[in-house]
């Protein structure tokens, strides 16, 4: 069974006030009601015991009264003597007598108690009846109409009624008034919370300047501990993401500065390696396989520090030279480049009649693009198709990068533009692949403001990358990508 959405705190509070008023009104107006009636009853009572004190008095008989003293709208007298039939009369608002009926009379009769009792004649209604033995043995009968009584409680039941709605409906309203503005601090909490959440903590400034303001983080209420609460909270967050992002920079460096120191040993290596293979007839064949394996092993090392300064420059918004590029041109040049390398994979261009041109770093885009083109030939069998088509709108060009082969792992794919990121060790050796191709990629995109998307089935495998025509803010090409 599915539960229903949780109540929030305005909801409960305001309900809970109507809840209570209505309870309290129930038990006042129950309370009050069942006293007026029981006061009405007694005095109803002392009226019927007057009447029959009047009628059994001193002189008086086994007779039904008379007179106009005695008689009153709405009241029965009954006389039962032994041996004869009942009689009695109830007087009508005329002031007129009537006999009542033999089934009256037998109703009027049937109560034993000697106590004021309540009964329902028929055709007549409620009535509070008194039986009164003589000394003869008759019994005399004198009830009086409940009317009155129950038409006063239920006036008063009625009156209760109204006042009780019109309570609530006005404790409704003060209850909604005054939660509101007792929870308006939450709220503002609740905005500040919001604000941080729209940071670029991931990859902007590692300082959260929101706070909750002083008011709402005093500790003696209970929004202000929420409120200091969240400060202590965001302080904490603030000085671990500093941290981290010191940590970061300093690897960064490190990374930048090792890159850049690597590249002339290494460039030396491969020297002294080609000098030396020069001279290849006067060695054995062994030496020879050796400097074989040490020049490809450089080979791959400089390629491997030369992505790692790259990405270095990018992570610090470095070298980018922004222009006008044309887009279709330097796909088709790129792709062609492709073809000439891989010609067992087919490679196809879809691209609007030139020129579509973007204001980006011309160099970082054709890295982008061969980067691209390159994963596809290395992670495809021979005969894959490779299509790259251009589109453009308003705002945007878009480059798909489309293949038929066999899809990218489903478990690579959440970490696919990390660095160092590989399908399997083996075939990235084999292919040359230093696991930074996507990296660069990646953040080429991001430093020209752009985003990329990548979706992967078995036979239809799409890096769609997204970039803006026009160069985006300052601020926003800075953020880059860890």
């Amino acid at each position: 069974m599915t539960r229903g959405a949780p109540w929030s705190i305005r909801r409960r509070l305001a309900l809970g006030v109507v809840a209570l008023v209505a309870l309290l009104g129930i038990l006042i107006g129950t309370v009050s009601v069942i006293a007026l009636r029981q006061n009405l009853l007694e005095r109803l009572d002392g009226q019927v015991q007057d009447v029959m004190r009047s009628w059994v008095g001193p002189g008086s008989g086994a007779q039904l009264p008379g007179g106009s003293d005695l008689l009153r709208t709405g009241l029965v007298v009954g006389v039962a003597v032994p041996g004869q039939n009942a009689r009695g009369i109830v007087t009508t608002s005329s002031g007129d007598a009537t006999e009542l009926t033999a089934a009256q009379l037998e109703r009027l009769f049937s109560t034993r108690s000697r106590q004021p009792a309540t009964i329902d004649i028929p055709r007549l209604g409620a009535y509070r009846v008194v039986l009164e033995s003589t000394a003869d043995g008759s019994v005399l009968a004198v009830a009086l109409s409940m009317d009155d009584v129950d038409g006063t409680t239920r006036d008063l039941a009625l009156v209760f009624a109204l006042v009780t709605a019109g309570a609530l409906v006005i404790a409704a309203a003060g209850a909604v008034a005054i939660v509101r503005v007792a929870l308006r601090p939450l709220g503002r909490v609740t905005e500040t919370a919001t604000r941080v959440t729209e940071l670029q903590l991931a990859s902007g400034d590692a300082t959260i300047p929101e706070r909750v303001p002083d008011a709402e983080a005093d500790p003696r209420t209970e929004v202000g501990q929420v409120g200091a609460a969240l400060n202590r909270l965001l302080g904490h967050v603030e000085h671990a993401l500093v941290a981290r992002q010191a940590s970061e920079e300093k690897v960064r460096r490190f990374v930048a500065d090792a890159s850049h120191e690597l590249r002339t040993p290494l460039a030396s290596i491969r020297g002294y390696a080609e000098l030396t293979r020069r001279i290849d007839d006067e060695l054995p064949a062994d030496a020879i396989r050796s400097l074989d394996r040490i020049e490809s092993e450089s080979i791959r090392m400089t390629a491997l520090v030369e992505e790692l300064l790259e990405l270095a420059r990018l992570d610090e918004g470095q070298g980018l030279v922004f222009g006008e590029v044309e887009l279709v041109r330097l796909v088709t040049d790129a792709v062609g480049d492709a073809y000439a390398a891989a010609p067992d994979h087919e490679w196809e261009v879809v691209a609007p009649d030139p020129p579509l041109t973007i204001e980006a770093d011309a160099a970082r885009i054709h890295q982008l693009v061969v980067n691209l083109l390159g994963n596809a030939h290395r992670h495809t069998p021979a005969g894959t198709v490779v299509t790259v088509t251009l589109a453009s709108d308003a705002d945007e060009a878009t480059l798909t990068f489309a293949d038929d082969g066999p899809g990218i792992p489903e478990e690579l794919r959440p970490r696919l533009f990390e660095r160092f990121a590989r399908g399997d060790a083996s075939r990235s050796r084999a292919t040359g692949s230093t696991g930074l191709g996507l990296a660069i990629v990646a953040a080429v995109v991001e430093a020209h403001g752009g985003r990329i998307e990548v979706f992967s089935v078995p036979g239809d495998t799409r890096f769609v990358v997204r970039l803006p025509l026009r160069r985006p803010d300052a601020a926003d090409a800075s953020h880059l990508p860890d």
